[in-house]
């Protein structure tokens, strides 16, 4: 019987790989904060802060898909 492989597994995600990702989750947090700061100083601060958490809370599933796929994309088996 052959001898068994020994494998390991490395991970070769940089920040480069994701900075793109970051930058579009910061900027659509600010815009969230910016439209709801602009609806809560109106006349109806509850559609105001029920933007931002329905920005957030819509958009934050999809981030993390992001994140996770790319993450997984850079996991290499490697033999020794």
């Amino acid at each position: 019987m052959p001898p068994l492989k020994v494998y390991n597994l490395r991970c070769t995600l940089t920040f480069g790989d994701i900075y793109g990702q970051v930058l579009v989750w910061i900027s659509l947090i600010f815009l969230s904060l910016v439209t709801g700061f602009v609806l809560v100083t109106s006349s109806r601060p509850l559609f105001g802060v029920v933007g931002i958490v329905l920005i957030l809370a819509l958009s934050f599933p999809f981030v993390l898909f992001t994140f996770i796929t790319t993450l997984i994309n850079h996991i290499r088996l490697q033999s020794e």
